[in-house]
């Protein structure tokens, strides 16, 4: 019994193992923000009392894993005051073939994500980039920005930019073949 027990643990830590490889093998780059910097004003949100360009940063990475056929990008803020989070940017179906998105690309209007990307809503009520605006004296928030490679080219449940961040988390949880991740700050 002891014996198909640890079998069963040895065969579980491989899983994580191999899963792990291809999280590892990912990254994750930006020349606007950088790993465990402080964001800077141009990223910054303009609005509910924040005065930044609220422009999304360019983001590239590398070493997607083999069937890998789209990706999405998220910036998240766990540290919000709402019980959840606050969402900054969901973006989808962004094609196999792109391995870059210019500065910018958030912002819907200017139309600089590659064709057949979906950029949803976000916890600000807006599709595209919403950047980072925390409560004033708070202390400096984290913010995730993430690539996931996605096993599927559309994601199934997720079909349009009303897919709230949540409904693109779940589609994501079950089509994530690996991802790559950095976290930055701001607070004021």
């Amino acid at each position: 019994m002891h014996k198909v027990a640890l079998g069963a643990v040895v065969v579980a830590f491989g899983a994580l193992s191999v899963s792990g490889a291809y999280a590892e093998s990912m990254e994750l780059t930006s020349a606007e923000v950088h790993k465990g910097a402080t964001i800077k004003n141009e990223q910054v949100f303009k609005g509910f009392g924040c005065t930044g360009d609220n422009m999304s940063p360019s983001l590239s990475w590398t070493g997607a894993p083999k069937g890998t056929k789209s990706f999405a990008i998220t910036v998240y803020d766990p540290d919000a005051p709402t019980g959840s989070g606050w969402w900054h940017w969901v973006v989808f179906n962004i094609p196999a073939s792109t391995t870059s998105i210019p500065k910018n690309a958030g912002d819907v209007n200017a139309k600089l994500m590659p064709e057949g990307a979906i950029q949803s809503r976000t916890d600000f009520s807006a599709d595209g980039y919403g950047g980072p605006c925390p409560p004033k004296g708070a202390k400096p928030h984290h913010y995730h920005f993430t690539v996931f490679a996605v096993d599927v080219d559309k994601l199934p449940d997720a079909q349009n930019d009303s897919a709230s961040a949540a409904l693109v988390g779940f589609d994501l949880h079950f089509h994530t073949l690996g991802k790559a991740s950095f976290t930055a700050l701001y607070g004021r």
